[in-house]
């Protein structure tokens, strides 16, 4: 059997199989998530998995979720990600995902989702914050980071994304260092996620999920601003995507 979990997000589509076969992959999601379907059941069956094959059971996720018209069950993405949070995390943890469109903070009692919280869609707590700065700083993502590391926090107080990014404009025009400015732009995006998991009484265990997952350096950020550790995770851009393999082998191998 093939357990196939799909979660097309806003920004990438990640695509986990457990089972008889076992892989990952990430593809940018596209101005389509139907052809993004499209293209994810090619490269499964590239790699001989046939979606529509009886001994594979799909389960569809993520912003994009209704266009994988393919899928056995559609389930939201907190109980995906919660799912795929509890098997990096712990049965009793939180779940900090930050993605490109919004963050989820989600909490996790005896392995079920006991709450959770979603920001407003406002980017200017979000990856794609981080991806449009860094591009106005003519930076990877990563090299944002590692230019925040080496600076000191410039103060970006704007809550819109516009007007932020006047804020980062107005400290280039000014010949600020670009060190301190990454450092700034990042820890206006990890006090944005901060205030939104304060909101909630947090556990010791918190754990990072999301595009942000692998960094160390934005998770001490999150750590310092929540006061408790942050821990990020290798494979946590594929969280919902596990949570939605995990699901479509306990909710559905048995059909």
């Amino acid at each position: 059997m093939h357990y196939i979990g799909i979660d097309i997000g806003s920004t990438a589509a990640k695509v986990v199989v457990r089972g008889d076969t076992e892989l990952e992959f990430v593809m940018p999601t596209g101005w389509s998530g139907k052809e993004t379907a499209g293209i994810i059941k090619e490269r499964l069956l590239e790699r001989g998995i046939d979606v529509a094959d009886s001994a594979s059971k799909v389960v569809a996720t993520g912003y994009g979720r209704v266009a994988v018209d393919y899928a056995d069950k559609v389930i939201t993405e907190i109980t995906c990600h919660g799912r795929g949070g509890r098997e990096m995390g712990g049965e009793n943890c939180a779940v900090i995902d930050v993605g490109g469109q919004d963050t989820k903070v989600i909490l996790l009692s005896r392995g079920m989702v006991q709450d959770f919280l979603m920001n407003d869609k406002c980017s200017a707590g979000t990856g794609k914050f981080l991806e449009i700065m860094a591009n106005r700083l003519g930076v990877t993502l990563t090299e944002l980071f590692d230019l925040a590391s080496a600076g000191q926090v410039l103060p970006i107080s704007s809550l819109c994304t516009v007007f932020a990014e006047s804020e980062v404009i107005s400290y280039i025009g000014e010949g600020r260092r670009r060190e301190d400015i990454a450092a700034g732009v990042v820890d206006s995006v990890a006090a944005k996620v901060a205030q939104l998991a304060l909101r909630k009484d947090l556990p010791e265990q918190i754990i990072l999920t999301g595009g942000l997952s692998g960094s160390t350096y934005f998770a001490e950020c999150l750590s310092g601003k929540v006061g408790k550790p942050v821990t990020p995770t290798e494979y946590g851009t594929y969280a919902g995507a596990l949570g939605a393999a995990l699901l479509a082998k306990e909710k559905l191998s048995q059909k």
